[in-house]
This record gives structure tokens, C-alpha cells and sequence, in this order.
């Protein structure tokens, strides 16, 4: 599979939003100039960002929304289903499973993982939290694809090595601290701490 940029895969996600918000109002073609208007870039970049992957749409006809959205989706891999993970059920665990758009968009939180006693037991959701000390096994009996990981930094990287130990090629992390994983596993860090003091850069510097 030939290396496709974070950015551009980004940007795939925000036309994949844009296009179901088109869809919604009933507008059946979008031309690439109004994707970029909406969502901030340029036309030259959705064409190329799309020519990646094929050729979509016709000249001077613009795109089918609902045809475009279809092919980005698979392309996204949201034409399937993925089995997800959520290893601390604090705060954030417990916003993450309420979040409803997961599952829309084939996220199913089928495992829920704790150390705390007790949390072990309790039901979340119709899901009851499992002991992390028997995640490997949860992890393989549930066939989990995608694990979220929302523990204190402290422990991020030991659950990470043993979610990567039971076969896990793909963590979603939001413990404030950067995960290290081989190549042959995705991470992707989610430092809300970062995102904040970026705005607060902004603000003080404007």
C-alpha cells in the first residue's frame, strides 16, 4: 500500500463530514471549489487529496455526494466494522462511551478494561468492566481491532506494551504522554493538554 499522508487522511475525514452534512440537506452534487470553501483548503488540494485513491466525479458535472461519501468511507475503512477496547473507565472512558457517533460509524466499544475494584463488575452501557489484569485474554476473546487507552500517564506505556503484546495494530491514546510502538502498530496521541495551550498561544500572541 503506498504511504499516504496523516494530513491527507485528515482531510478525508473532514470532506466525509462534509459530505454527509451536504447529504442531509438533500444536495446531490458538490463541485470540488465548494468542499474547499467549507472546509478551508483549496480546490487543487481535494482533487489531489482524492486523485490518490482514483478518479471521482466528472468534468464540469462536479460529484455525486452520495457516491463520493460511499468511496472516501471505504477508503476510511467505514464500510466494516471495528471491535474497540477502552482500557480505563474515568472521566474520559466514560465520555468516550457515551460517545454515540462511534458506533454510527462502525466503532463498536465491545470491551471495557479496568484495574480499580471497584469499577470491576459494574456495567457500562450493558457492557460489565473486565480486569486489566486479564486483558490479553479479554482482548483476544472479544477480537478487539482498536484499543482507546485513557489512563494516567504513569501506566499509558505498560498498557500500551500489553495491548500490543496481545496483537493490537491500533491505539487510540489519550493519556497525556506519547506511546511508542513499533512500525507494524498505529498510535495516535491525543493530548488535549497540547490542543489547549495552543489556543492559549494564540490568545496571548494575537
Amino acid at each position: 500500500m503506498k504511504k499516504i499522508s496523516d494530513s491527507t487522511i485528515n482531510r478525508l475525514s473532514k470532506y466525509y463530514r462534509t459530505l454527509e452534512r451536504l447529504q442531509e440537506k438533500n444536495i446531490e452534487t458538490v463541485s470540488s471549489d465548494e468542499i474547499a470553501e467549507i472546509d478551508g483548503v483549496t480546490s487543487a488540494q481535494v482533487r489531489k487529496d482524492l486523485s490518490f485513491f482514483g478518479t471521482f466525479g466528472k468534468r464540469g458535472l462536479g460529484y455525486n455526494i452520495e457516491e463520493l461519501k460511499n468511496n472516501i468511507g471505504k477508503i476510511l475503512g467505514l464500510n466494516q466494522q471495528w471491535n474497540v477496547a477502552v482500557i480505563g473507565v474515568g472521566n474520559i472512558g466514560m465520555a468516550l462511551i457515551d460517545y454515540a457517533e462511534f458506533k454510527k460509524q462502525g466503532f463498536l466499544i465491545k470491551l471495557l478494561l479496568d484495574h480499580d475494584k471497584n469499577k470491576i463488575g459494574k456495567k457500562v452501557k450493558n457492557l460489565e468492566i473486565k480486569n486489566f489484569s486479564d486483558a490479553a485474554m479479554h482482548l483476544k476473546n472479544e477480537k478487539i481491532q482498536i484499543v482507546i487507552i485513557a489512563v494516567p500517564s504513569n501506566v499509558a506505556q505498560s498498557v500500551a506494551d500489553i495491548a500490543m503484546g496481545a496483537g493490537i495494530g491500533a491505539i487510540l491514546n489519550f493519556a497525556p504522554l506519547n506511546i511508542k510502538s513499533p512500525e507494524t502498530v498505529m498510535v495516535k496521541n491525543e493530548n488535549m493538554s497540547i490542543e489547549l495551550e495552543a489556543l492559549s498561544y494564540f490568545l496571548a500572541n494575537k
